[in-house]
């Protein structure tokens, strides 16, 4: 392995002066690159540097293993990967540090050419060598070259975890700039360890009492890798205290090539001890995950995720729709869908599909999502339709509010869903409410958005408030129906007269059917209805008035359901005292204008609710029994919402009014007495 240089920073194990260090390249690019263009030259020549200082300890034995595969026709692939102790290799005589002045792009290109086709593909996705050639013809590929050399970045110097903040420091410096979504495939660390201890942390004892027991971690936006990392380590970790360590198997799935790349670099340096020859960045797919999963057929003893918030999914829309139409519930997308707007819904279903089956004993899944997916959409729509199969399923295990201002990009807030299909028996037909959005250390300097961070004090306090599962001030425990309602139509009969006057004329000529007749047609109606001016009329008279007119005079054009309307709308007038009007078959006839919609709580009875809360008001309300739910045909249509600020309310009683009262006559005393002191 290298000795680290005296260019190398001396803290570099802290990843803002790695970071910051490898960034300083900048200046010797100013001039000759875009700034737009400096994260794709950086970012990968640290991911390449990485690979190397891993090779290194190895390179003379596998140079060795290499000529005699040759010589004796063995099967490379298998030799060197023996040889390095990793997945991958690098047949090449170059380094970063001998590519030498005179023919530096052709020896990088070769150097580049000569790894195992696992990690050549990191650097096809940044379009690499087509950076290289630019570097080479504006004269800083050498001095970029040497830059990295100097840096030691084995993972005895700088471990995975620094790494990836290093990686994801990195991203956030240029943004955009690598891709337009960069970002948003970036959790912040400490939401990562949150939710990796919410994930694994039940399930230590049965690691501990199933010594190297084999499990799988999958991530369908895994970005840079940091929930797989950080749940990898979690497990290590149970080596230091029992002995035994259980087997942590990742897999995932990202959209974007770059933050792909770099999540296949972080897999290469990893090995399962196991099965110490996996090639582990095999497990990382590339594509969108909505329409295009490339773990169709598969389903994982945990998932984790944070999908991007409020990203619409317009472009997945055709597969995810087909998906939805031809399999239903036997898919992914079995509810009705999201709006285009905001795809996050949609991978809580695909979470809750690849969980592994209960009878093989049960998944369990934490995703981070935005405030919109506990109360978007009203009752009947995709939103509330997806929340209700959750918590109908019994699949919704807590939902923990996070503070806000911790994210890099957006200081709204936050949420962790924990899913599970293996629920505990004391947690069946219950979820959790966790209110931590005060559980936070503010940070010294802020990062984009983020001026906090859930530190490892509050981290333990919220994974014990999880693991309590105790009905505390920051602990809630409800009925999964305690989230559900009916939404009924209430309606209120008609009580309206016909009545022709000068103000019904002028409410006329604002409707659509009138002003779709010609001039002639409107004067003849109008010269009708004046002869009525001034009369009262029951409903009913309009309609057979307007029929007999148009049946006289043809001229007059046909008195459609429209037109009739329109004169209803016109010149209808309520009146409380008069009788309700019906209909043909003696039906009541409600009131379009005073027809009104009640959420009424799941577990009431819609009649009780109906004479408690509304009748007391309008005593002639009645119930639309036609307005149905589609799935259980019961009156009225089902909804889920989760308000979190209903459930943690805390009621403040309104100040004295004597305080305010002595505080605002010392606040005016204070204002005289500077002001006498300018007037003196």
């Amino acid at each position: 392995m290298n000795t680290p240089t005296s260019a190398t920073p001396k803290s570099n194990n802290t990843h803002t002066s790695l970071a910051d260090f490898i960034w300083k390249n900048a200046d010797d690019l100013w001039g000759n690159f875009k700034h737009v263009d400096f994260g794709k030259i950086i970012l990968p020549f640290t991911l390449l540097r990485r690979l190397e200082c891993v090779l290194q300890p190895t390179r003379e034995e596998a140079a060795k293993m290499h000529k005699m595969a040759v010589e004796n026709g063995l099967d490379i692939d298998v030799i060197l990967r023996q040889a390095t102790g990793y997945p991958f290799y690098n047949t090449s005589s170059y380094s970063l540090e001998t590519l030498g002045s005179g023919r530096t792009r052709q020896n990088l290109e070769d150097y580049i050419a000569k790894f195992s086709g696992n990690a050549r593909v990191i650097f096809e996705q940044f379009d690499f060598i087509n950076t290289v050639s630019q570097m080479d013809k504006k004269g800083v590929l050498y001095k970029i070259c040497q830059n990295f050399a100097a840096i030691d970045l084995h993972p005895n110097v700088v471990p995975e975890r620094t790494m990836s903040n290093v990686y994801e420091h990195l991203i956030r410096r240029f943004g955009a700039e690598v891709n337009e979504a960069a970002e948003d495939f970036m959790t912040p660390r400490d939401v990562v360890h949150l939710g990796i201890e919410l994930l694994l942390e039940p399930d230590d004892q049965m690691f501990i009492d199933n010594p190297g027991i084999i499990r799988t971690l999958y991530d369908p936006t895994i970005g840079t890798g940091g929930f797989i990392s950080d749940g990898m380590e979690h497990v290590q970790s149970l080596q230091d205290r029992y002995g035994t360590a259980p087997t942590l198997v990742p897999y995932g799935q990202e959209l974007e090539s770059e933050t792909h790349a770099v999540c296949l670099a972080s897999m290469l340096l990893k090995t399962l001890k196991s099965d110490p020859g996996r090639d582990l960045s095999q497990n990382i797919k590339l594509g969108s995950t909505l329409s295009a999963d490339q773990f169709r057929y598969d389903k994982f003893h945990y998932c984790v995720s944070n999908p991007p918030f409020g990203k619409k999914w317009e472009l997945d829309q055709a597969e995810v729709v087909r998906e939805h139409r031809d399999q239903k519930f036997e898919g992914r997308f079995g509810p009705k869908l999201p709006r285009v707007s905001d795809g996050s819904m949609l991978f809580l279903l695909h979470l809750l599909s690849k969980l592994e089956d209960p009878e093989k004993g049960g998944g369990r899944a934490a995703i981070v999502l935005s405030g919109s997916p506990l109360f978007n959409g009203n009752a009947g729509q995709g939103e509330s339709e997806i929340r209700r199969h959750l918590l109908e399923q019994d699949v919704v295990e807590a939902i923990i509010a996070l503070p806000t201002e911790i994210f890099f990009r957006t200081g709204i807030g936050t949420y962790i869903w924990v899913l599970s299909n293996r629920k505990p028996e004391a947690r069946r037909g219950k979820v959790q409410l966790i209110d931590a959005t005060e559980m936070f250390e503010p940070l010294r300097k802020s990062e984009g958005n983020k001026r906090r961070k859930i530190g490892d004090d509050q981290i333990r306090d919220i994974v014990q408030l999880y693991a309590d599962f105790e009905l505390t001030k920051k602990s809630l425990i409800l009925d999964a129906q305690d989230f559900g309602y009916r939404r009924i139509k209430v309606l209120r009969p008609l009580r309206h007269k016909i009545v022709v006057s000068d103000a019904g004329f002028e409410t006329l000529d604002e409707h659509k059917a009138w002003e779709k007749r010609s001039d002639h047609q409107r004067q003849g109606w109008r010269d009708l209805l004046v002869e009525h001016a001034g009369t009262d009329h029951d409903w009913h008279w309009i309609d057979s008035f307007a029929k007999a007119a148009a049946k006289k005079d043809a001229s007059l054009g046909k008195a459609d359901a429209a037109l009739i309307k329109a004169f209803q709308k016109a010149f209808g007038v309520r009146n409380e005292e008069l009788d309700p009007v019906k209909d043909k078959k003696g039906n009541l006839i409600p009131d379009d204008d005073l027809t009104d919609f009640e959420n009424v709580p799941m577990g009431t009875d819609i009649y009780d609710y109906l004479a408690a809360e509304v009748t007391p008001h309008a005593h002639d309300a009645y119930i639309d029994e036609t307005y149905v739910d589609e799935t259980d045909g019961d009156i009225g249509i089902v909804g889920y919402e989760i308000n979190f600020n209903r459930y943690f309310y805390e009621y403040v009683p309104p100040r004295d009014l004597d305080e305010i009262d002595a505080e605002l006559k010392a606040v005016e005393a204070s204002i005289a007495e500077a002001l006498a002191e300018v007037t003196e």
